[in-house]
């Protein structure tokens, strides 16, 4: 029986994985830092295991086939915490980002675009089979940006409205992740992966309002008004690279891709099916 462990558990990609990892074929392990609060389905083994000491890792490691990687520390910890995976493991599926492909969205200077860089560099140059997951806007991101202000009324106040993007299904992520996990045939595969559509801004909030009912009233504010209200909301470099995203992405559709189809041989989620899964995030 193949055994299969999934760092970034309890986050919403990693438990989704979990969720759709087949329990009858495949032993599953998970690698949390607090597993008596991490909450996870009770068939899965869930150990203590830290990115940023590589030494805990080794029993969570122990004897596997696969990694499922969502990187939760810090860049200074990925050589040490990789070499424990890599030298454990004949194939890893991380979860990386699109910043190779060319659409402006995804092109704007970012910590992230760094950090996921190094850490397909260590994978690529190890020897084991890899493939690398390339997301490009988290549907869930509603639930951080949206949800608390439509719990609070009917009124959306938010920048650059007009930016399209193609939001792409947590599940959808963790289907793929479970095809290349479980299946030959994915090895050095770049899947870039988003939702089926090009929706702006505008419309994805028009949608949440019609997924809880509610007409909701969008107002749009300056980037300089974002900057203000968004002061303890989100750190101001990530402020700065979202607001420039979303500029260069005007007057454009999102990039859309089919791959989520091409690898499960089931179409991507709409942004409608994923407001309607978590239509009881943004009520009150």
């Amino acid at each position: 029986m193949k055994r299969i462990v999934v760092f970034g558990a309890t986050g919403r990609v990693g438990r989704q994985v979990l969720l759709h990892l087949p329990s009858r074929e495949v032993q599953i392990r998970a690698v949390v830092r607090n597993p008596d609060i991490a909450g996870l389905p009770p068939h899965v083994e869930v150990l203590h295991g830290d990115l940023t000491k590589p030494e805990s890792l080794d029993a969570c490691l122990h004897d596997v086939d696969a990694v499922f990687l969502v990187w939760t520390a810090p860049r200074s910890a990925a050589a040490g915490a990789l070499d424990r995976i890599l030298r454990r493991t004949g194939r890893v599926v991380f979860l990386s980002s699109p910043y190779k492909t060319a659409h402006p969205l995804f092109q704007q200077p970012n910590p992230m675009r760094l950090l996921h860089r190094e850490i397909d560099r260590l994978i690529e140059t190890s020897g084991a089979d890899w493939t690398f997951l390339r997301p490009g806007m988290f549907a869930a991101n509603a639930s951080g940006w949206w949800a608390p202000q439509i719990r609070a009324g009917d009124v959306v106040r938010w920048p650059r409205l007009s930016a399209p993007t193609a939001p792409v299904h947590e599940r959808d992520i963790a289907a793929v992740a479970v095809r290349a996990l479980c299946e030959d045939g994915h090895a050095g595969a770049e899947y870039v992966l988003t939702g089926p559509e090009s929706l702006t801004q505008l419309e994805q909030i028009e949608t949440l309002g019609s997924a809880v009912g509610r007409r909701l009233r969008v107002e749009e504010i300056s980037p300089d008004e974002a900057r203000r209200e968004w002061v303890g909301f989100m750190p101001s470099h990530v402020v700065d690279m979202l607001l420039d995203a979303w500029e260069a992405a005007i007057g454009q559709p999102a990039h859309v891709t089919s791959t989520v189809e091409e690898v499960t041989g089931s179409s991507a989620r709409t942004f409608r099916e994923w407001a309607t899964d978590h239509a009881s995030e943004f009520q009150a």
